[in-house]
């Protein structure tokens, strides 16, 4: 009896193995096109294209400013909702997370209409400063900074809850005011909750589309990053198309081998 139930409960059953498997396949089958399609034999010469190296350029520095923006302006936010009760919180929470389920375009009109030139913010930046942020780097950074926050503030909140707060009660017991209690003890103990929301942040900005065509455009050398010269390839030559599109399945698998201690277990 005993030992024939554990085996009974190692079974997998039909009706759900059969159904698992489709799943693997769907998920898995696209990726292995891709790689099998890839024109390995041109491809050191198409990584090479100037057009290529320009549009990685950009998406590598757009990407890596919209997560420093991220980090300065997400971190407070996260211990806020972490640590600091106050009316509207789970409202504050709720608005935070919307751009995780809103279309990207919806968020691209949303930044025109707020930081255009004729928008809510825009108008007093362009009268005062001169300043334009739509179709330009800027946008850029904007747009993925954007959609790319809620994934950052998500993983500090996180790891914020799930730090020993005691810690923190000590310093302040010994005379330690709130800024130095936040730098020296409570970001070293959430550093890796930093890190891996700052990663998971990073690779959501350098594969942005929707907000980013629509509010900064697709212009090469200056707006075009790695998934709009995909779109763009798309239309005229294939086989670039599915050059770049490697290098973001590349970078995509290698942010994930990067955080599979956190974020994945082994049995």
């Amino acid at each position: 009896m005993t030992t024939g139930a554990p085996r009974r409960a190692g079974r997998v059953p039909l009706a759900l193995l059969v159904p698992a498997g489709l799943g693997l396949l769907f998920l898995v089958l696209p990726l292995v096109g891709l790689v099998v399609r890839t024109p390995w034999t041109t491809l050191p010469q198409r990584l090479a294209e100037p057009g290529v190296l320009t549009a990685l350029r950009l998406s590598l520095q757009s990407a890596t400013l919209a997560t420093l923006l991220c980090l300065v302006l997400g971190v407070p936010l996260a211990w806020l909702l972490a640590r600091a009760p106050f009316p509207g919180r789970r409202l504050v929470r709720a608005l935070v997370t919307v751009p995780l389920v809103l279309p990207p375009v919806v968020g691209g009109v949303a930044l025109l209409l707020v930081f255009g030139r004729q928008g809510l913010v825009g108008t007093w930046l362009d009268a005062a400063f001169g300043l334009t942020l739509p179709f330009t780097m800027a946008g850029v950074v904007l747009a993925e900074a954007f959609v790319a926050m809620p994934f950052l503030v998500i993983a500090v909140e996180g790891a914020l809850r799930g730090a020993d707060a005691r810690y923190e009660e000590a310093a302040a017991t010994l005379g330690a005011g709130r800024w130095t209690t936040f730098t020296h003890v409570t970001l070293p103990l959430v550093a890796p909750g930093v890190a891996a929301g700052a990663v998971l942040c990073w690779a959501r900005a350098l594969g942005e589309f929707g907000a980013t065509i629509t509010f900064a455009g697709n212009f090469p050398g200056r707006t075009q990053t790695m998934p709009l010269a995909v779109y763009l390839a798309l239309e005229t030559d294939l086989e670039a198309a599915i050059v770049l599109s490697l290098v973001l399945l590349l970078v995509s698998v290698a942010i994930l081998v990067s955080l599979r201690d956190r974020w994945m277990t082994t049995p």
